[in-house]
């Protein structure tokens, strides 16, 4: 039987990301939706698998990791926009809420990339304290 903590917040559901329907066009779909979690994050995924690819070194992540910082700081602008206060559950099984986590996701992986392995270890720890099944989807 699972134990329910009366004191932790509701699961946030955030809205449809304002970037959605732009994600085949980045560049323009940014500069129309700055604020988009989801856009930045897939920008950084690309970034970051086209350096895997390249055998790049960790230098050459900076980019990536602008990207996934940006995306970051745009999700916790949208999770607290949307009554987050810091902590408690946003589910990767509402689809809305996978633009912010992969954005966090993807800010771990170039943080590991660069070397920052405290920051990966913080933000591997947000995601799970978010939704332990968006570590498995994203990290591992």
């Amino acid at each position: 039987m699972e134990m329910k903590d009366m004191l932790a917040p509701n699961p946030i559901k955030l809205p449809a990301d304002p970037g959605a329907e732009s994600t085949q066009d980045l560049p323009a779909g940014i500069v129309e939706h700055p604020d988009s979690p989801l856009l930045w994050a897939t920008l950084a995924e690309q970034e970051l698998a086209r350096l895997r690819a390249d055998e790049a070194l960790p230098t050459a992540y900076i980019t990536a990791y602008a990207y996934a910082r940006t995306g970051y700081h745009r999700s916790l602008d949208r999770l607290r926009g949307n009554g987050w206060k810091g902590w408690g559950p946003v589910r990767y099984s509402h689809e809305p809420n996978q633009g912010v986590l992969r954005a966090i996701a993807a800010l771990a992986h170039a943080a590991q990339a660069i070397g920052e392995q405290d920051e990966y270890d913080r933000l591997r720890q947000m995601l799970s304290d978010a939704d332990p099944e968006s570590v498995a989807a994203l990290l591992d």
